[in-house]
């Protein structure tokens, strides 16, 4: 039996890298059953995508969230960094799909401001190069995690995160957050938003932010996939983090386990997608 979820968002899977826990996104998206579904940013990691890695559990993904379109749920498509080659089909709109750069959904309990996040990152604006040299290392960094948390488990230990020690220990690393979550609730608060929620920074979040002036906005990050395997859900008026991790665990189909044998390029997997898009 599906929940049923008034609105859900999702952001940074990072499909075709090997840190992408794509297995336990489907078994969310099995899960549940969203009016509406935001993929807020980085669902396609386009700046890392290889042709001989694509498995077969990613492109799962992709067809549990366009099955959602026939079951009526409105899907927006926010870009970001990594999947910026869409940002060329903003305005794109198929029956209740839509590629879009930023969002505001009227909710009952107020105007939330949705976009991926990564305007703020001033690496991203003026050396590219340094920021996807940065994500090719992150993904090296993930990898060896993945490895680390198979012994891990096969020991009977718990999961670690190399990347989130990291993070948390690095002083400006701690301080870009804060800057990041700040700007973005200062410019919510100007534009009279209610809530303000990103992506991007792999960190989850849900908090009031208030102003040196004393205004109040509340702030969500979903998190990612990746590391933290989270997702935002607003139901009945009310906001909520949803973490796989804590979740129970359902089996998966073994297929789903298995990797394409053959190459897929880029192409032709944004084809398929359209493909699997119009089709429902």
């Amino acid at each position: 039996m599906r929940r049923e979820v008034d609105l859900v968002v999702i952001s940074d899977v990072h499909l075709g890298t090997y840190g992408s826990r794509a297995e336990e996104l489907v078994k969310y998206l099995r899960s549940i059953k969203p009016k509406t579904l935001v993929l807020n940013g980085d669902i396609i990691d386009i700046w890392q995508f290889s042709k001989r890695y694509f498995p077969a559990a990613h492109m799962q993904v992709i067809r549990e969230i366009t099955s959602f379109l026939s079951q009526g749920t409105m899907v927006y498509y926010v870009t970001g960094n990594h999947d910026e080659m869409l940002r060329r089909f903003t305005g794109f709109k198929i029956a209740n799909f839509e590629i879009v750069n930023k969002i505001v959904l009227n909710l009952p309990t107020g105007r939330a401001w949705i976009f991926h996040g990564d305007v703020f990152d001033t690496t991203m604006r003026h050396s590219k190069w340094l920021a996807k040299l940065g994500g090719k290392g992150y993904d090296i960094l993930i990898m060896i995690n993945t490895f680390m948390n198979w012994v891990s488990e096969k020991l009977g230990r718990g999961r670690i995160s190399l990347s989130k020690k990291i993070k948390n220990s690095v002083k400006g690393v701690v301080s870009y957050v804060s800057n990041f979550e700040i700007t973005a609730a200062e410019l919510a608060i100007t534009n009279g938003y209610d809530y303000v929620i990103c992506g991007h920074i792999h960190q989850p979040e849900i908090k009031q932010i208030q102003t040196k002036n004393g205004e109040k906005v509340m702030y969500l990050n979903s998190g990612d996939w990746v590391e933290n395997s989270t997702a935002l859900e607003y139901h009945d008026g009310a906001w909520k983090l949803y973490f796989e991790d804590q979740a129970p665990q359902k089996s998966i189909k073994s297929d789903l386990l298995k990797s394409r044998r053959e190459e897929l390029s880029i192409e032709v997997l944004l084809a398929e997608i359209t493909q699997n898009i119009i089709k429902t």
